[in-house]
């Protein structure tokens, strides 16, 4: 008993951290900045900060408290993301129409689910929803870093350019030039091993057969990408996948996601720090897919597969390498240095990573039973899947497994590029 409670208060302890991490990211922003929706692709800061608390209301305490009272039966309709076996949802594109609920309201909601799941967790059965708690602790983590991406594209549209926070450090490339590090082909296993947690598309662990490549030691940098712009990259058909070429055409693309022409013709570069000159060091972030594939294309290089990626980037952290980059611990953005080497570096906390492979499902993988099923699985079509983590990443939350996606034409997140080749 004594151990279960242990371990019950750690999990109550971690609970209010995560809590308290969500709550500080809108520390600073007036109620206007946390109700507008910039894009179908964002959500409004508000609606992320419901949303985290309806899923420990949803699937924890409903189910399990005795006696618990949902704060408003209309927020499980208005904050429902994507649950069918849940019931019917507020339409995403028309999140930030939300106006009421308020700021203050939403906080009370949250305010009133943390004392309800406190209280579930002092429950002598409270272990065994550990999993489930776990869960919501790692889906309210994601939303930290959505929190963050949306906030950045919602501040890009504002004439006036606003800062998010004044502290925040900038990407900082890495202190050498870089080298191609190989690493040798075979049978190789991938993905999680079932010790601690992952999400459910990170495994079963199973083999995949990898002839010998090679992995750059560091991403591809601002200076790189801009002697691809010089050299009419985005304006060669050559380079680009067809869906990509047209998304080129019809969405006006010459440059990354937040880069701007100054007055004086050099490049600027909008960030959560406001708009700034261009660091010619720093990791080039905001890149589609689509743009990372016809880059690589251009350097005579490839994207890596993820089974690449994660067996290189094993490989380093097996031999002692430090994942380095930026990190956001403690609810504070915080840099990170990363330490120069002849290994892998920027594998973790800088932005991430696109690889070559498409989103689908391991084999033997199987969602898990129930509305907690559709977390991730229902997502495995026309997406590519990112590694590594980013600058926005909560820190401890990713792991070399770890499978990010989305769709090849977005590039709102903190995505960007590091090249392979063939041995």
């Amino acid at each position: 008993m004594l151990k279960t409670a242990a371990k019950a208060g750690g999990l109550a302890d971690r609970f209010r951290r995560v809590r308290a991490t969500s709550a500080e990211l809108a520390v600073g922003l007036s109620p206007e900045d946390q109700v507008v929706q910039s894009m179908p692709d964002t959500s409004p800061v508000k609606w992320h900060l419901a949303h985290t608390t309806w899923f420990f209301e949803t699937f924890l305490l409903i189910p399990n408290l005795p006696g618990y009272r949902p704060f408003d039966p209309a927020f499980g309709y208005l904050f429902n993301s994507y649950y069918e076996a849940v019931g019917a949802r507020h339409p995403r594109p028309r999140r930030g129409l939300v106006t009421r609920p308020g700021v203050a309201e939403v906080a009370a909601y949250r305010d009133h689910v943390d004392a309800a799941m406190l209280t579930l967790l002092e429950r002598p059965d409270a272990e065994r929803l550990a999993p489930l708690v776990t869960l919501g602790l790692a889906h309210e983590e994601q939303h930290q870093e959505l929190i963050l991406m949306d906030l950045l594209h919602l501040f890009s549209c504002n004439p006036i350019a606003p800062a998010y926070r004044p502290y925040r450090p900038a990407l900082r490339g890495p202190a050498h030039e870089g080298r191609w590090i190989a690493v040798d082909g075979g049978i190789v296993a991938v993905g999680h091993d079932g010790d601690g947690f992952a999400f459910d598309n990170e495994g079963p662990r199973h083999e995949v057969l990898l002839r010998p490549f090679r992995l750059f030691s560091r991403l591809v940098t601002n200076a790189e990408w801009r002697a691809f712009i010089e050299d009419g990259g985005y304006r060669n058909p050559a380079l680009w996948l067809s869906d990509g070429w047209a998304t080129v055409n019809a969405e006006g693309w010459e440059a990354p996601a937040y880069w701007r022409r100054g007055e004086d013709g050099g490049w600027r570069e909008f960030t959560l720090l406001g708009e700034h000159p261009l660091d010619d060091d720093a990791p080039v972030c905001h890149v589609g897919f689509y743009e990372a594939d016809a880059f690589a294309r251009w350097a005579g290089k490839r994207l890596p597969t993820e089974a690449e990626w994660e067996t290189a980037v094993g490989k380093a952290l097996d031999s002692g390498s430090p994942a380095t980059g930026n990190t956001l611990g403690s609810g504070l953005l915080r840099p990170v240095a990363a330490p120069a080497g002849e290994g892998l570096v920027q594998m973790f906390g800088d932005v991430w990573e696109w690889t070559a492979s498409a989103y689908s499902g391991y084999p033997g993988f199987r969602p898990a039973a129930g509305a907690v099923g559709e977390y991730n699985g229902k997502f495995m079509a026309n997406q590519y899947v990112l590694r590594g983590g980013c600058c926005a990443t909560p820190d401890g939350h990713a792991r070399a497994t770890y499978r990010n996606f989305f769709y090849p034409h977005q590039r709102w997140m903190f995505s960007g590029v590091r090249l392979a080749e063939d041995a």
